[in-house]
């Protein structure tokens, strides 16, 4: 019994001595340091060749370009740093990323200007004994062409002709590939935008122009925002402060008109689709044909619940036809263009969640149904290509239950189930050769923090190019764990456990739970670190458990999953976050009289929402740029989910937080950005208005100059605020 105790004592002794040995994230480390000091190593700019199964890397200290064949175990020099400075005469100091456009030109940015080197191979292939890799350089830089960026902004480069397209302020340009500029657009009426995303990016939007393949086209977006509402941002660095007006359409109110204008770069002359419907309508998902004569557009309603595929021509503008509808009770949100199959100018995929998942159907170019592609309880996120033979389609996408990315093939002739696969679980993200037989697999779980590796299209590793080490080695972290819990539907839900590096069972922790719990945005990933944030790391250590979960109506779980909040934002979603509450409370460990919750946009409103709802769980609540009324929230996301204003005066009363201040019990500090174009300051100086009329006291902290999201330097600032203000009140 002795002995048995003092072997307990010296494992006690050893597991206090490692702990202490290791050094403690700061917090400044925590904030700044996640993406730069502790980002896992990987394999920098690591690409396939066009023409052979090769890929290139860079060498650890930058100065080579290698190049390794499939399956062999050793790497030659492609091309040195000294090499590109001798044949460019400049004086890089590392290699660019550079990027393959054909079997005898790469590409590379640097500075506002596009390189563009073509090259002789000095060797037909690589073979797989090391006495080929004897030779110092594999190529020989022939030539190049230098081209300057536009100095404007949206900068869009066409490769193949290398045209730019560029907007300045509210006009759209084009520089020809003789470095000609000429303007497209000159309205003088900056309520005319051109050029630009429109629909303040929601239905998948990021960008306003779209280059025809030959380059000869270009289809931009342009908006009148006459009807728009003028919204005041104060910016304080002038004497005295000015105020910037920005377009800012509220749920209920006039928004945004869309057209498609088509520019020629040939002739000159710039044509608009003849789009006929209500000019509130929204123009989305704008995708070339294959053959630079057609333009294909999803009209979708200003209800957001029907959606119309079609076809113009690119000519004249005029309507071709509808290809098909769709429509929901709730809603429809086409993301994607048309994807026409390499080869074949007939057939096209086109993303649908019509059958519950985000999946790939095939239609012919009349809008003809010829099957569905990819199928399973998991959401399609991206098409990689087509497999050697041309049968098959590759895809990325989640598991079940959205912890997990993999790959998928699918049969292009439909009606069979699609196959995954990999079979390890994690996040991947993979490149497909241009030989279409091997994949580049570059991934992480919450055990390895990136593991990088060539596979074949069975899924066998043929060879494993790197493995990061732990960055955290030397210092005290702890693994995070993955629990799965279950709705009051049945549905099972993600989340994340967070707990000290010198964690002990016998103890008690107080407890922060971290919410979003809004659409498109999944907070827990089978990813390193759990997807979770380091400052969640940095403050458990100092003695709490730090808590995530993923309610209903977050992404990657279906659409089913996703639409059963429409019309009630917060009220399912809070429901599930008392899963995990009473999950927490089920914990010997786990102080919950001591329980603070934080989140940020979405998740400010939930915080705030719980916070006033459900007063006796959360004794602090630390929102940062809350939505607290959905009426005060834009057009295109808020109408999705809510409706208009008048037609869901329930749903917009319960849901303006407003309604409920006298509910509050704890502590609640609310934070804005006061330029913030997303949350406008609106939200909370109501919210706070109604907590004086109440005599109810509460805190606030404005971030000024600040958009949406605090950053830089001041990040660190703003998460000692909220880390500060929940250890002292908890401590109470």
């Amino acid at each position: 019994m002795k002995f048995f105790l003092l072997l307990l004592l010296m494992v006690v002794a050893l597991t206090t001595n490692n702990y202490a040995q290791k050094l403690d994230i700061s917090l400044e480390d925590a904030v700044l340091g996640q993406w730069r000091k502790f980002y896992p190593r990987g394999m920098n700019n690591l690409n396939w060749r066009k023409d052979r199964d090769q890929y290139t890397f860079l060498s650890k200290d930058s100065k080579n370009m290698m190049v390794q064949q499939v399956g062999s175990q050793n790497a030659a020099v492609f091309f040195s740093l000294n090499e590109l400075n001798t044949a460019l005469n400049e004086k890089f100091e590392r290699i660019p990323n550079i990027t393959f456009e054909s079997s005898s030109a790469f590409s590379f940015q640097f500075k506002g200007r596009m390189y563009w080197l073509t090259y002789e191979d000095l060797r037909l292939s690589l073979k797989k004994d090391k006495n080929s890799f004897n030779q110092p350089s594999l190529i020989k830089i022939i030539d190049n062409k230098i081209i300057d960026r536009p100095k404007g902004a949206n900068v869009d480069f066409h490769k193949p002709s290398k045209q730019f397209a560029y907007t300045i302020d509210n006009n759209l340009y084009f520089q020809n590939n003789q470095g000609k500029q000429l303007s497209i657009t000159s309205f003088e009426d900056k309520n005319i935008v051109s050029g630009q995303a429109i629909a303040r990016y929601e239905f998948g939007i990021g960008k306003g122009t779209f280059w025809s393949p030959d380059g000869q086209f270009l289809a931009f977006y342009q908006k009148d925002e006459s009807d728009v509402a003028d919204y005041p941002l104060l910016d304080i660095t002038t004497t005295p402060g000015t105020l910037k007006e920005v377009k800012y359409p509220m749920a209920g109110q006039k928004s945004e008109y869309a057209k498609v204008g088509i520019y020629d770069t040939k002739t000159g002359k710039t044509v608009y689709l003849k789009v006929d419907g209500p000019k509130d309508q929204y123009l989305t998902n704008l995708g070339w044909g294959p053959e630079n004569k057609f333009v294909y557009v999803a009209v979708v309603n200003r209800a957001q619940n029907h959606m119309w595929l079609n076809k113009y021509n690119a000519l004249d503008g005029n309507y071709v036809h509808t290809l098909f509808e769709e429509t929901h009770k709730k809603y429809v949100e086409p993301e994607h263009p048309v994807w026409f199959i390499p080869g074949n100018n007939k057939e096209f995929l086109w993303w649908s969640e019509r059958d519950g998942f985000m999946h790939l159907h095939k239609y012919n170019h009349n809008g003809k149904h010829l099957g569905q592609i990819t199928s399973g309880e998991w959401v399609t996120l991206d098409i990689l290509g087509l497999d050697a033979e041309g049968k098959n389609i590759l895809v990325t996408g989640t598991d079940k239950f959205g912890l997990n990315t993999t790959v998928y093939s699918a049969a292009l002739s439909g009606g069979k189930k699609s196959q995954r696969i990999v079979k390890e679980d994690g996040k991947h993200n993979f490149k497909l050769s241009n030989t279409k037989k091997y994949l580049i697999d570059n991934y992480s779980d919450i055990y390895n923090p990136n593991i990088t590796r060539i596979i074949n299209l069975e899924g066998k590793e043929i060879n494993k190019l790197h493995q990061a080490e732990n960055p955290y080695i030397n210092h005290n972290i702890s693994s995070p764990e993955i629990i799965q819990l279950e709705a009051e539907d049945g549905q099972k839900l993600n989340a994340r456990m967070i707990k000290p590096a010198d964690f002990d069972s016998s103890k008690k922790y107080p407890v922060i739970v971290y919410v979003y719990g809004g659409p498109h945005a999944q907070m827990v990933k089978n990813s390193w670190l759990a997807n979770a944030s380091l400052w969640m790391y940095h403050i458990a250590n100092k003695g709490y458990l730090v808590f995530t979960l993923d309610n209903r109506g977050s992404a990657n779980r279906g659409f089913e999953f996703e639409n059963i909040i429409h019309r009630q934002l917060g009220k399912l979603e809070m429901k599930d976050q008392l899963v995990g509450v009473e999950y927490l409370k089920s914990l010997s460990y786990a102080d919950t009289d001591k329980m603070a919750v934080h989140g940020w946009s979405y998740g400010g409103y939930m915080t705030t929402s719980l916070m006033l709802k459900y007063p006796d769980v959360f004794k602090v609540g630390v929102a940062g740029g809350p939505v607290t009324d959905w009426k005060y929230y834009e057009i295109m996301y808020g109408e999705r989910y809510m409706d208009m204003p008048d037609e869901n005066s329930e749903g917009y009363k319960e849901t303006q937080l407003s309604n409920f201040v006298e509910g509050l019990e704890g502590d609640l500090l609310l934070i804005h950005g006061t330029i913030d174009d997303i949350v406008v300051m609106q939200h909370n100086l109501s919210l706070v208005q109604a907590f004086v009329d109440k005599g109810i006291l509460i805190d606030f902290f404005p971030y000024p100059m600040h958009p949406h999201n605090v950053r830089g330097k001041d990040r660190v600032h703003l998460m000692n605020k909220v880390l500060t203000y929940i250890e002292d009140k908890l401590a109470k």
